[in-house]
């Protein structure tokens, strides 16, 4: 992800979304006990993230409430605003996927009252982490020698 490369709209945004992770819902709190210091899949999130993108030449950005860079993913906890701003998501998804990041949308109700089934849909949108391995890779169930001819 680029930063902005307007250092004032870069500190505009800080300054926002240090207010909005200070002053998180009760939703958002309990996704990022779950999701905090990749105890999720082993991916680091980050949350209350800006997201930067010229409109009509004219650079601004979003503030996704989850953003994972391995996987390039914006996790978005839809409140009771949402159902009146509807518009208004649909143009920030687009904008978003726009960038090459997929929007996934969860509803308070669906955190607080079933996280393992919205954990559960978050991992089926991510990719599996790729744990490095030791020397002597194991393939078929064998150690695999780089001399051995097959």
């Amino acid at each position: 992800m680029s930063l902005s490369k307007n250092p004032k709209l870069r500190q505009i945004a800080k300054l926002l979304c240090r207010d909005l992770r200070k002053n998180s819902t009760r939703a958002e709190k309990i996704l990022w006990e779950a999701v905090r210091n990749r105890r999720f899949m082993n991916k680091k999130f980050y949350r209350q993230y800006p997201i930067f993108f010229d409109m009509n030449g004219k650079e601004t950005f979003f503030i996704a409430d989850f953003f994972c860079f391995e996987d390039k993913i914006v996790v978005e906890i839809d409140g009771g605003i949402h159902e009146k701003q509807k518009d208004y998501d649909i143009l920030r998804t687009r904008i978003i996927n726009m960038r090459g990041i997929k929007v996934v949308r969860f509803k308070n109700e669906q955190i607080m009252k079933s996280l393992d089934s919205v954990l559960t849909n978050l991992k089926e949108q991510t990719s599996p982490v790729l744990k490095p391995t030791k020397s002597a890779d194991i393939i078929n169930g064998e150690k695999f020698n780089e001399t051995k001819r097959v």
